[in-house]
């Protein structure tokens, strides 16, 4: 795949970043020639990507260190098409699309190897190569800067919240204020649930409450935030979507009722936790990790944001030029919502 798009190329160039080693100055910007699709392929226009803490993480060699490289970053992005396989039907020249995060996951198959910008080739150039499989059509009232932000946290929030089937009237914890807590803020209070959210910024808190949080916590403090959210839900939440791992996981326990759900999605603080076992059994804890979702599943997001008219938050633009920069500067974790890069600004 990656060598026939080397291959098949027009006179003109591109701009692209390359990821070519884990070490500091390993990603790096280059040219190269503009590429053509070969079968089931489409080429995007990039107008638009947005960066994920998985970015960081692949970057530093810290999410999968025996990654082949090089490789070209970012899962997600959204542009227009310019030019399709002889096969494609499904999408024409001129169509607005997002990638997909999952270039091979599907609801008719079990398994799935193939991500963006990390197994396979990213978002991260002027044009992009993508199978047909891994791009959707965007909703028409989103820009390509609100599209590009949706592949990876709006879907993991979606399939978290779809998981947990939840409802009006039910009530969600979210840890934090980054892209996948904010985006399922908007979503739960799309739905008709109570949401609860924590962070260590007041300020942040006060945005979050803007966007219709009905109780914030300072998790700094108030380090039994767990019982906190419980007591606020009146008798717990009903779904956590866990992304701190060692250090939150036991306040996140602490923190559902009974029947109540665990969506565990990422560990900033660490893989490892202690479990209470019993705890676990008397509140009838459903736990789960949650990797993103399948194709249907970021369609039917997408047609969920359309019905609500749901405009992601953005909080900080890049140049394309300053692409290392929206990386690298993601691990400060002081964005609220998510950061994008515009690449024609």
């Amino acid at each position: 795949y990656y060598h026939c798009i080397l291959i098949l190329f027009m006179e003109t160039t591109m701009k692209l970043f390359e990821l070519q080693s884990f070490e500091e100055g390993g990603l790096v910007a280059t040219e190269r020639g503009t590429p053509s699709p070969c079968l089931g392929e489409v080429v995007v226009k990039v107008e638009a990507a947005s960066i994920n803490f998985r970015d960081f993480m692949i970057a530093k060699g810290l999410y999968n260190p025996m990654l082949s490289l090089p490789m070209i970053p970012l899962s997600d992005g959204a542009g227009e098409v310019i030019a399709v396989g002889n096969d494609v039907t499904d999408f024409k020249v001129g169509d607005r699309v997002s990638s997909v995060f999952w270039q091979d996951w599907n609801s008719e198959q079990a398994t799935r190897m193939s991500s963006t910008g990390c197994e396979a080739a990213g978002v991260l150039s002027e044009y992009a190569v993508l199978p047909q499989s891994a791009v959707l059509k965007i909703p028409d009232y989103m820009s390509y800067e609100e599209a590009a932000t949706l592949p990876c946290a709006a879907v993991t929030a979606w399939t978290c919240i779809m998981a947990a089937n939840i409802k009006v009237g039910d009530n969600v914890l979210f840890l934090g204020t980054g892209g996948v807590s904010i985006f399922g803020l908007q979503i739960a209070k799309a739905i008709g649930a109570n949401v609860v959210i924590t962070s260590s910024s007041d300020q942040k808190l006060e945005r979050a409450a803007e966007l219709g949080a009905d109780t914030t916590i300072n998790y700094k403090d108030n380090a039994d935030w767990g019982k906190q959210a419980f007591e606020a839900a009146g008798m717990g939440v009903n779904l956590v979507i866990e992304i701190g791992g060692g250090a939150t996981f036991a306040q996140s326990m602490e923190a559902i009722a009974i029947g109540g759900h665990i969506s565990l999605i990422g560990a900033l603080t660490g893989v490892q936790a202690e479990l209470n076992l019993l705890q676990m059994v008397f509140k009838n804890a459903h736990t789960h990790g949650i990797t993103v979702g399948t194709r249907e599943d970021h369609q039917a997001m997408n047609e969920f944001f359309d019905k609500h008219q749901i405009h992601p938050v953005i909080d900080k633009e890049y140049s394309f030029d300053e692409g290392i920069d929206a990386i690298m500067g993601i691990a400060s974790g002081q964005h609220f919502g998510k950061t994008i890069i515009k690449y024609n600004s």
